[in-house]
């Protein structure tokens, strides 16, 4: 399966690594990236080919995964078209729906939209994943070993549910950094030093993270068993309740949801 990256930034680098990793060959692999300082980090990273024009591949690519920001894809599209008949196109902008990626190609119907996190960095991201009418049973799994390279794939059979994904695990890991940041200046302004507060702050995290992940409880029961009547901890949920905190990280998430939405109407008009 030859794999042809559009766009060479971070979110492709964990792509392309977690797929060597898993023992690809770094010979089925090509990026295309305008950016000469992209091209000379991946190359010295994985090995991998780059250029700066697909113009200058002459090789039949299976899948070809868009790897550009939202705004840029129209654009990418159109330079694309009619050139990858027979592949699958894989597309990773937040926001674009499959309708407007089978226009901007020409009316191309092997398409797969996915959204990956920033932990795919680590291999420890999770990705939404949904497939176009036109996709085969074949084009699925071969959108599942690339996005499965990086951490855990679901599947989604209506695309809408992209935008949410895209609100909840997509943006998902600045909420989190949001919190560990809070979390660290609290200590700090609780007299802890700065390696301390930064150190308890987050392992506190991963091991939370790593007790609601592979304990049978949910969260809202983990979260009983630390609370003591009359306890720190009831004090602090109990401030934390007081300013309607969890109803801001709802409202937060929907927030970036909606914005999914507008990207695809606003970009879609392209």
């Amino acid at each position: 399966m030859r794999i042809l990256f559009v766009g060479g930034g971070n979110m492709a680098g964990a792509l392309i690594g977690g797929l060597v990793q898993q023992g690809f060959p770094v010979s089925e692999l090509a990026v295309v990236d305008v950016s000469a300082e992209a091209r000379a980090r991946l190359s010295a990273q994985h090995g991998v080919r780059t250029v700066a024009d697909p113009g200058a591949l002459d090789e039949i690519f299976e899948v070809v995964l868009l790897a550009v920001k939202p705004q840029q894809i129209a654009g990418v599209c159109k330079g694309l078209s009619g050139r990858f008949k027979g592949a699958l196109v894989i597309s990773i902008a937040a926001g674009i729906r499959t309708a407007d990626l089978a226009r901007w190609l020409g009316g191309h119907t092997r398409l797969a939209r996915a959204m990956p996190n920033t932990p795919a960095l680590l291999r420890a991201g999770v990705s939404g994943l949904y497939a176009a009418p036109g996709a085969s049973a074949r084009d699925r799994d071969d959108a599942q070993r690339i996005l499965g390279a990086v951490g855990s794939v679901i599947w989604f059979d209506n695309e809408g549910a992209l935008d949410a994904v895209t609100a909840v695990s997509g943006s998902g890991p600045a909420y989190v950094f949001y919190f560990i940041e809070s979390v660290e200046e609290a200590a700090r302004s609780l007299g802890l030093d700065a390696a301390a507060a930064r150190r308890l702050a987050l392992d506190t995290f991963l091991g939370a993270a790593k007790l609601a992940f592979e304990g049978e409880d949910p969260p809202a029961v983990l979260r009983e068993k630390v609370t003591s009547k009359g306890g720190t901890t009831e004090r602090a949920l109990n401030s934390l309740d007081a300013a309607r905190v969890k109803a801001h990280i709802i409202a937060a998430v929907r927030a970036a949801a909606d914005r999914a939405r507008e990207l695809g109407n606003e970009l879609g008009k392209t």
